[in-house]
Parts: C-alpha cells; structure tokens; sequence
C-alpha cells in the first residue's frame, strides 16, 4: 500500500479510537450474523476519514477505498470474531479482575474480622452446628477467588485470533505476513500476549471460547447469589430476622417505611447475576449457530458477552466499597442463637453418646429449655464442663 495512504488510514483510525466519530456508526447490533455492517460501517468511516486527510494534504494520491485499502488482507468473518477476543480480554484484564480482587480482599477481611464471632451454622434453613462467622466469610472470599482463576483459565483461548484466516479461514487474498505482523502488533498496543489462531477454520466457524468465557462469568454469577442473599439473610432484621450482621446504611428509609434499611446492594448484585445468567442463554444459543464456515450470531455474542463483564465488574466494586467494607457483627445475637440451638445436642453426640443427646435435644423441644438448662438439670456435665465443651466446638 502507498506509504501516504496507509498514514491517512492509521491516522483515521486513531480518529475513531479517539471517540471523535462516534456519531457515525449507526448500524444496530442486530444485523446480519457475520457483523459484515459494523466492519463495512468502520471500513467506510475510516476510508472517508482518511480521504479527508489526504484532501487537507493536497497529497494527489488517489483516494482511499473502503475494502481495497481499508479493508485489505481481511474480512468480516475473520475481524469480528477477533475484536470479540481482543474486546472481552481486555475488558476482562483492565475492569473486572481488578474488580474481583477488591471484592476478594473485602471479603478476606471481614474473614479475619469476625474470626472469633461465634455463631449457629445452618443446614436446610435449619439450625445446624457452631461455627464462627469468619468462617461462612471466608468461604465467600475462596468462592470469588476460585471464579478469578475460572475466568483467567479461559484466558488461552480468547487469546487465539482468527486475523488472517479471511472469508472461510483459507487466508485468500491475504498477504503471509499479514495475520503474524498484525497480531503482533495487538500484542504490543494491548500487553497482552495475542496469537495467530492454531486453526483458522475453528476460529472463524465456531465460538467455544466465547462461550467458555460465559459459562466461567456465569458461575462467577452464581457465586455473587450465594453471597449477595446470605448476607442479606443474614442482615434480615433487625429485630424480627435473623440479624446475626448489620449492613452500611447506603439507602435509610423506604417510600413508606421511615428508619427501614433495605439491603440494596445485595438486591442490585442478585439483578446483575440474573441478567448475566440470561446473557449466557443467549451466547450458548450463538456459539450453536456455526454453520459450515461461519457462525452466523456473532453481534448478538459480542454485546451480551461484553455487557456480562462490564456489568459484572460493576457490581463487584460497588458490592466491596458499598456494602462488604461497612459490614459489622451482631456479637450478642450470634451468641444468643448458638444459647437457644437445639443443634447443639450433636456436639454432644462424642461426649455422651447419641441416644442420651437425642434425649436432651426432645426434652429441651418439649419443655422449651436450652441443651445447656437440660444438661445441667440432668446433671449430664457440670456447667465448667459444658463452657469448656462449648469452646472446643470452635476450635
């Protein structure tokens, strides 16, 4: 290509990276499946732009053409499917890892905080054994690290681009050198270490990185459920819930209820789970759509994939900062709880057996006692003996 052609494209581009022609792409994201209107979109802005340049230059050379110039050594089918990488890698690396340690590290301590709050632990809605609640924190904190290292194993095939591999991964009228030189150019602007596609023709007819990088974004959703609604559970309350923690009052007082402290954040973390949750439904019915060379629901992929990380580095950050960091212990709840558990009785299962702990815990039911009132009137263990047996459970 002519030097001073190539320059007014480069320059035209960066035009567009700069955001100044943003009004001039106004083609919907629902368009055909291969997103040949986007790239023709931006093969026509930039050789526009590019003309201009050179018209401003006086250069004399003749003008820049959408797809001769602009568009050379490529096509649709091989240049979507790799900015869906390029775009999903970097939003990944640059705004929702980075968000997910914050909520990791937030998490971890409030792990650390509450490491001597004891508690009742609970199965099936239904008072279970002692624990501490640094305890149920820090499996909060193994669960989003675990999704940090699920959404980085993905990493290694979002790295793979299809550059090169032209209309059905055959590289016609691509130049040989075009698909390294240009991902090895990528690779410098961006940090991040991008490569040609092993196969092009798995690269341009099918998505599985796409949807692999979902399913890890939706299990990350999953996990922020879990979190979100345990803690909101757990704030419930104040007086009438279980209120074993309190949450940062980030939004005091309902439409209606004055002093009501709604757990909002939470709530907002659960609604961006589910539209993530959803957003998988449909990439995992686009990466079903790879007919023959060519998947054929490549916009629809790209936008739902993006939203799901961008909305999910969202609500990681704003879960830490809002809601995580301004969470406190209801120390004299927790211990009332674990006083008032008939569970307790399984603790003492090793102690005196388990046909005498069944005992205690039906009498305790029965009668309306504690297992500690139970035990002592049965003269089962003295009460030095069960503080002390009580303390060995948080061991």
């Amino acid at each position: 290509m002519d030097a001073n052609l190539a320059d007014a494209i480069d320059a035209a581009a960066q035009d567009v990276i700069n955001g100044q022609l943003d009004d001039q792409f106004v083609v919907n994201v629902f368009q055909t499946g291969s997103g040949t209107s986007t790239n023709m979109n931006m093969n026509e802005v930039v050789a526009c732009r590019a003309n201009e340049i050179l018209s401003g230059k006086k250069s004399g050379k003749s003008p820049v053409h959408p797809n001769d110039h602009v568009n050379l050594s490529q096509s649709s089918n091989d240049v979507i499917p790799s900015v869906i990488h390029i775009a999903a890698l970097i939003s990944i690396r640059e705004d929702l890892i980075p968000a997910l340690q914050l909520l990791q590290q937030s998490l971890a301590k409030k792990a650390q905080e509450f490491v001597k709050i004891h508690k009742i632990g609970r199965t099936h809605l239904q008072d279970a054994v002692p624990m501490v609640l640094g305890q149920e924190f820090s499996g909060y904190t193994r669960q989003i690290e675990l999704g940090i290292k699920r959404i980085t194993a993905s990493e290694d095939r979002l790295c793979e681009l299809a550059l090169g591999g032209t209309a059905v991964g055959t590289g016609v009228n691509a130049h040989p050198q075009f698909a390294a030189k240009v991902v090895a150019l990528i690779s410098s602007l961006t940090n991040i270490a991008f490569q040609e596609a092993a196969d092009h023709f798995e690269a341009q007819a099918a998505r599985d990185a796409a949807v692999e990088a979902s399913g890890a974004l939706k299990t990350l959703a999953v996990s922020l459920v879990k979190i979100a609604n345990d803690i909101r559970w757990l704030a419930s309350g104040p007086r009438c819930g279980i209120g074993e923690i309190n949450l940062p009052p980030l939004q005091p007082g309902s439409s209606i209820m004055p002093g009501k402290v709604n757990p909002v954040i939470p709530e907002a973390v659960l609604q961006v789970a589910a539209q993530v949750m959803g957003n998988d439904t449909t990439i995992m019915m686009g990466g079903q759509a790879g007919n023959f060379e060519l998947n054929v629901m490549l916009p629809v992929m790209a936008y739902n994939l993006l939203q799901s990380i961008e909305l999910l580095a969202a609500a990681a950050d704003v879960f830490a900062r809002k809601c995580i960091d301004g969470i406190s212990a209801n120390m004299e709840v927790c211990a009332g709880y674990i006083e008032q558990s008939l569970a307790l009785a399984t603790g003492l299962v090793p102690k005196i057996g388990y046909d005498k702990a069944a005992a205690v815990s039906k009498k305790a039911y029965a009668s309306g006692k504690t297992i500690r009132e139970v035990v002592l009137e049965e003269k089962i263990l003295s009460e030095k003996e069960f503080d002390g047996w009580l303390q060995d459970q948080f061991k």
